[in-house]
């Protein structure tokens, strides 16, 4: 399900209606389409570019396969690709097995620290299929707010960014919390200033938690 080097970025779809998917064409017939087909009204569409599956018209999937962990850095250039071109609210749908369990850690801090953006391991497709469907379930009956910082939202997305705050060093539970009543997203945090970080968590910590956030590798 690799997306090519040089397919041109789409900005997004022009129009998802609330309870729609529109997806890549590359995904039909494929075992996540086909769990997602009778349950939503899944749509395909050709050249989406560097999207895997639109669930609004600002939030969209992007999605790293098994095989797409195990084989190099090519997903990484296309989230960064993406990161930089688009202003979309992008979910990265990764699957985490037992094969590319040795490569997830730092997939997940290249992802939601370096890059921002909010990273969900699933066990294989038929897990993705029921977390799409969970998130624009949710987001329909809230009458299309942004899934990313509704307090609504499934648990599953609140619990992995979470954790993901956790991993900042000296970061415990409660300071995470306290970092994602104000900053709701991965990238409201990662963009934040260090003015807006020592508001919420002290002088201190919010200097290491902006060292952290804004370095480069």
């Amino acid at each position: 399900m690799a997306t090519q080097e040089g397919t041109p970025i789409r900005a997004g779809a022009a129009a998802v209606p609330y309870g729609h998917v529109i997806g890549s064409d590359k995904w039909r017939g494929s075992t996540l389409a086909q769990l997602l087909q009778g349950k939503i009204k899944l749509m395909f569409e050709d050249g989406l570019g560097l999207v895997d599956f639109h669930l609004s018209n600002r939030v969209c999937v992007l999605y790293i396969s098994e095989t797409d962990l195990v084989s190099g850095n090519a997903f990484k250039r296309r989230l960064v690709r993406f990161r930089k071109a688009s202003n979309l609210k992008g979910l990265v749908i990764a699957e985490r097995t037992r094969l590319s369990e040795q490569y997830f850690p730092p997939v997940q801090n290249f992802v939601a620290l370096e890059l921002g953006m909010s990273l969900i391991p699933v066990a294989n497709q038929s897990e993705a299929a029921q977390l799409i469907l969970c998130l624009v379930h949710e987001w329909s009956r809230e009458g299309g707010s942004n899934p990313f910082v509704s307090k609504k939202h499934c648990n599953l997305l609140d619990n992995v960014v979470l954790q993901t705050v956790q991993k900042i060093p000296g970061v415990g539970r409660v300071k995470a919390l306290q970092l994602l009543q104000t900053f709701p997203s991965l990238q409201e945090l990662s963009n934040a200033s260090l003015a807006e970080l020592e508001a919420v968590v002290g002088k201190g910590m919010a200097g290491n938690i902006h060292k952290f956030l804004t370095k480069t590798t």
